[in-house]
């Protein structure tokens, strides 16, 4: 089994019709009577989501709840599709998603429940959420629809979710979490003591795979996550060696509109993979899968 990890976003599931992401904001329009512009690119994604919530509670008296629950209805509902099987086909033994589906971890074995083993039991956030699906450790670090409080939308949650992300690394969990120590991850870097209990320990030991993932700006814990492993990485004085590859795919077709996030990913030390294919195909995932493997 290799040691190299996947992360995948949800451009794996956009082959199936109604499964794409702009399928389920048009679902959410409808389902809550509200008329939200997700399309709009002057308008971030997150803060979008609040105004969607906003609007359906204040115009139709809905609660936040009844739209995570509905979301991870929909998403719960996507099946697996042989672009999931050829991925965890791979022999890497922890795979990354954005996605809240449980299309993976059902690719592997078709369960009627998957229950979160991480070494904390997080209600509402991701760091140490972690199914084990036979051999296989699937991270969802964004929420997932078994537990729709865990589903990362809006602008509230992504800042909340990066501020107990930098806790981790850089400043200690202190007494956050009882089960683990209380030393922050760089401290950990620095004494080659790292225990891996959350996904985000592997961003500076294991080389990791992009793929499948926009990987756009509003991504704030993403990318907070690749310049701050950056700027250690090149600071001489913090005495921490940072030797793993993140390595970044990219389809042909999208390279010329996407130059602001090619260059910040170079400058941040991703190598970025260009791979000739027709996007969100099972061909384009197996030029991938050619050279993860």
């Amino acid at each position: 089994m290799s040691e190299d990890i996947l992360l995948i976003g949800n451009d794996i599931n956009n082959g199936a019709r109604g499964n794409s992401w702009s399928d389920l904001l048009s679902k959410m329009n409808q389902e809550f009577g509200t008329s939200v512009d997700f399309s709009d690119p002057k308008k971030p994604f997150p803060l979008a989501y609040e105004e969607f919530y906003f609007e359906a509670a204040v115009q139709n008296g809905h609660k936040e709840k009844d739209v995570l629950q509905f979301i991870a209805e929909q998403t719960g509902a996507i099946e697996p599709n042989p672009i999931h099987d050829l991925l965890v086909s791979l022999p890497c033994e922890n795979l990354f998603t954005t996605n809240y589906d449980l299309s993976l971890d059902r690719a592997i074995s078709e369960q009627k429940t998957y229950k979160n083993v991480g070494v904390v039991p997080e209600k509402t956030y991701n760091l140490f959420r972690k199914h084990q699906v036979n051999n296989k450790s699937i991270w969802h670090i964004h929420g997932v629809a078994n537990n729709p409080n865990s589903i990362v939308l809006g602008y509230n949650h992504y800042s909340g979710y990066l501020q107990y992300m930098r806790n981790y690394v850089v400043t200690g969990t202190k007494d956050a979490y009882k089960s683990l120590p209380a030393t922050q991850l760089i401290k950990q870097l620095k004494s080659a003591t790292v225990q891996h209990n959350s996904w985000i320990d592997f961003f500076f030991t294991h080389n990791i795979h992009i793929l499948g993932l926009s990987l756009d700006f509003i991504e704030s814990d993403l990318w907070w996550l690749l310049t701050y492993r950056r700027k250690i990485q090149i600071d001489k004085d913090k005495l921490i060696d940072i030797f793993n590859q993140i390595h970044y795919y990219i389809p042909q077709k999208y390279v010329a509109s996407s130059k602001a996030k090619i260059d910040l990913l170079k400058s941040s030390g991703v190598m970025v993979n260009i791979i000739d294919a027709k996007p969100s195909t099972l061909d384009y995932y197996k030029k991938v899968s050619d050279l993860i493997a």
